[in-house]
């Protein structure tokens, strides 16, 4: 589970609104649509799985960069002025849900029997899924904890940390070899990232800025460590756990939302939410905007889903930060954000980060040596 309250996909959303309806895949990462949606910037979205420009991938022709988009549907749904607002608890539950009526119409052609073979059989590992779910319904707590305790700037730089995090356990985890010059262009694009995320300073006018203790700010920064770290073994757990066995890519999606909504409800939805969800219902806010955002939160974690099978979890990194920039540059149109020096900065380093991770390496040089031949002058 990432955020919208436990979605797994990590795209991160930024707006004016401290609600994670947004990070993180799912890596599962439309979601972590993350809790950082307290950035100062107006309508600026979350984003999942987008093009790089060199090549720019695709998915069934269709390019990631349009997929994106539609995560600003999310961000528009919290702007709709209604009576009472809608629970991110409850959309995380309804798009568990969606998924697992999804995956469930794609396998409806096989048998009963088949099925269940794949999801609860004895070569099914199912149990192996519950370790994302839990690290993804970690991850969620902890960033509203880190929201809570850290300005927007400082989260939105410090939780872009959850980029090296995904090389490091894809490194250990995966066995994947990294070169110096990828390695590089990783932390090229999450310096750049950052600066693409950072609110501006003016960002809220007239609004008395909140100030954090010392210790405030040391939970927040240990909360953003362990998230990051958590999104990182999450998405990687569930790459290895996806190619490294013979069960369908619709069987461990239906048993990823499987356990994540055991505590996407009992955590979320009854213990965090439950008088709220008392007193004015489970539906309480919902528009048909709240329902297309809950669609596209359901269909970008499958999405994701697919790219992190056919591709990897670093990858998906480059893609989800094309897409916040795409996004950002949609919300200029939408929203009236105001495109800043910063972002433009950090948006030129993403680009090139992008170019260098896919550009080909320079052959090492190739020491020439020297033998020294002795020659019979009489010969």
């Amino acid at each position: 589970m990432a955020t919208l309250a436990g979605s797994a996909s990590e795209a991160e959303p930024r707006s004016s609104s401290p609600s994670p309806q947004e990070d993180t895949i799912h890596t599962r990462e439309m979601a972590p649509h993350n809790a950082a949606a307290v950035a100062g910037r107006r309508g600026s979205s979350p984003s999942s799985p987008a093009a790089p420009t060199a090549s720019p991938p695709s998915l069934f022709g269709i390019p990631l960069s349009a997929i994106s988009l539609v995560t600003l549907v999310v961000q528009y749904s919290t702007t709709i002025p209604t009576p009472t607002r809608y629970l991110a608890s409850t959309a995380v539950v309804m798009s568990e849900l969606m998924k697992l009526v999804i995956c469930f119409a794609v396998t409806a052609s096989l048998s009963f029997f088949r099925i269940a073979n794949e999801l609860f059989g004895p070569g099914s590992d199912c149990f192996k899924m519950m370790v994302p779910a839990a690290l993804y319904v970690l991850q969620n707590n902890l960033q509203y904890l880190a929201v809570t305790n850290l300005d927007p700037a400082t989260f939105q730089v410090s939780y872009q940390m959850k980029i090296l995090t995904t090389a490091l356990f894809s490194v250990w985890l995966l066995r994947r070899t990294l070169s110096r010059q990828k390695w590089l262009s990783l932390f090229l694009l999450t310096a750049g990232i950052a600066l693409v995320q950072l609110p501006p300073s003016n960002a809220a006018p007239g609004k008395e800025k909140k100030e954090h203790s010392g210790l405030e700010k040391f939970v927040g920064l240990v909360a953003v460590a362990v998230a990051c770290l958590s999104s990182g073994l999450a998405g990687v757990w569930f790459e290895k756990v996806l190619k490294g066995s013979k069960t369908s890519l619709w069987a461990r999606n239906i048993q990823l939302s499987a356990f994540s909504l055991i505590p996407g409800l009992f955590i979320g939805v009854i213990f965090v939410d439950g008088a709220k969800v008392a007193a004015n219902g489970f539906f309480q806010g919902y528009t048909a905007w709240t329902w297309a955002a809950v669609s596209c939160q359901a269909i970008g974690g499958l999405i994701v889903a697919l790219v992190v099978k056919y591709a990897d979890n670093i990858l998906k990194g480059f893609a989800t930060s094309i897409s916040i920039i795409l996004s950002a540059i949609a919300s200029v149109f939408i929203f009236d954000f105001v495109i800043s020096i910063p972002f433009v900065i950090g948006a030129a380093m993403v680009l090139y980060a992008t170019h260098m991770y896919g550009a080909p390496e320079k052959p090492a040089r190739e020491s020439t040596s020297y033998t020294k031949v002795s020659v019979d002058e009489k010969a």
